[in-house]
């Protein structure tokens, strides 16, 4: 079954796309944390899907904002594991 974006939200687009193509995960034990995968294709991947997801007035995010809006995910998000489970 597809998932559904709400395209209309940019931070809801761009978790859609990093989720999507694996660049990001949520921890399976802390569904709070975000862990950036480090796979640099998938995250180019991902980029290049919320550059495609029409809003619903036909139009697409502007590139700036979508790369901003990924800057500020990626940097929240846990670097190769989740920093609960380590400790």
């Amino acid at each position: 079954m597809p998932v559904k974006v709400d395209a209309d939200d940019l931070t809801a687009t761009v978790r859609y796309a990093l989720e999507t193509t694996r660049a990001t995960a949520a921890c399976p034990f802390h569904w709070d944390v975000i862990v950036r995968v480090g796979d640099d294709a998938a995250e180019s991947h991902a980029f290049e899907r919320a550059r495609r997801i029409v809003r619903s007035d036909g139009t697409h995010w502007p590139v700036e904002a979508i790369r901003s809006e990924f800057a500020r995910q990626l940097g929240e998000a846990a670097d190769g594991q989740c920093p609960r489970c380590e400790g």
